[in-house]
């Protein structure tokens, strides 16, 4: 069994560390600042042989140096020269195995030009996602275009609906605000926010979220939804669901 766990880091992102019971080497995801991966990997006598790498800014980049340095894994990620350290560079259509399972890999422009995901099938599915979905949201736009963003996450939507969904930042309880403004009448965004609130409450994550309750709760997601679509219409355009999706996201960045 792979089990995955977050280690907190800066001031709200995760780094995903995997680990299998039989062996103590791990895989640690976008790790934006080496200290906490090595205070982890030290504390637990663990060993570090793999790290992913969704996109090149530097809150998910930045351990990169130090733990290469001190390990030497295995550096998987886009094919961005930007990136420093990589021993494999991926893109659409690719596949890596990590830990014995195989990872499809997936482009996601939008937030970034270079931004891909990591999924792997399995029991249940996991799907590291970086800054493009996150619970009820999605990522700006600073290098992308709303229409390659809108396609990204319907590549995401796509895949099965058990699929663990591991963002990269703690972002639920602002993301749930907003779709509770884009959404008003939906009862399951309601639910979400209460039980999102009662876990910060208890400094617990939000996260990993799952791909059938993104389905329910994210407005970005649910861009077909005639509620969501009347909601939008008093921001911008709605004719399509593309177009509502780019007058949520517009709304969202001001909001």
């Amino acid at each position: 069994m792979l089990s995955v766990t977050p280690i907190p880091a800066l001031s709200d992102n995760y780094i995903w560390l995997m680990r299998q019971d039989t062996s103590p080497e791990v895989c640690v995801v976008d790790p934006g600042d080496a200290e906490p991966v090595l205070r982890v990997l030290e504390q637990e006598g663990l060993t570090l042989g793999t790290i992913l790498v969704t996109h090149h800014h530097p809150d998910h980049t930045g351990g990169l140096p130090q733990l290469i340095e001190r390990y030497s894994p295995q550096v998987i990620g886009p094919d961005n020269p930007g990136i420093e350290g990589l021993t494999e560079r991926v893109g659409k259509g690719d596949t890596c195995r990590v830990m014995g399972r195989r990872f499809d890999v997936h482009e996601v422009p939008g937030h970034t030009r270079d931004h891909i995901a990591f999924f792997t099938a399995g029991i249940p599915p996991l799907l590291f996602c970086g800054d493009t979905l996150f619970s009820a949201g999605c990522g700006r736009l600073f290098e992308g275009t709303p229409e390659e963003m809108y396609r990204s996450l319907q590549t995401l939507a796509a895949l099965p609906d058990d699929t663990l969904v591991f963002a990269a930042h703690e972002y639920t309880l602002a993301n749930l605000r907003f779709a509770q403004a884009a959404d008003p009448h939906n009862r399951d965004v309601a639910d979400a926010l209460v039980e999102a609130q009662r876990a910060r409450n208890l400094d617990r994550p939000t996260l990993p979220s799952h791909l059938a309750r993104e389905k329910r709760i994210n407005p970005f997601l649910r861009c077909a939804d005639p509620d969501v679509r009347a909601t939008a219409a008093r921001h911008g355009s709605t004719d399509t669901d593309q177009a509502t999706f780019t007058t949520l996201r517009a709304w969202k960045d001001n909001f």
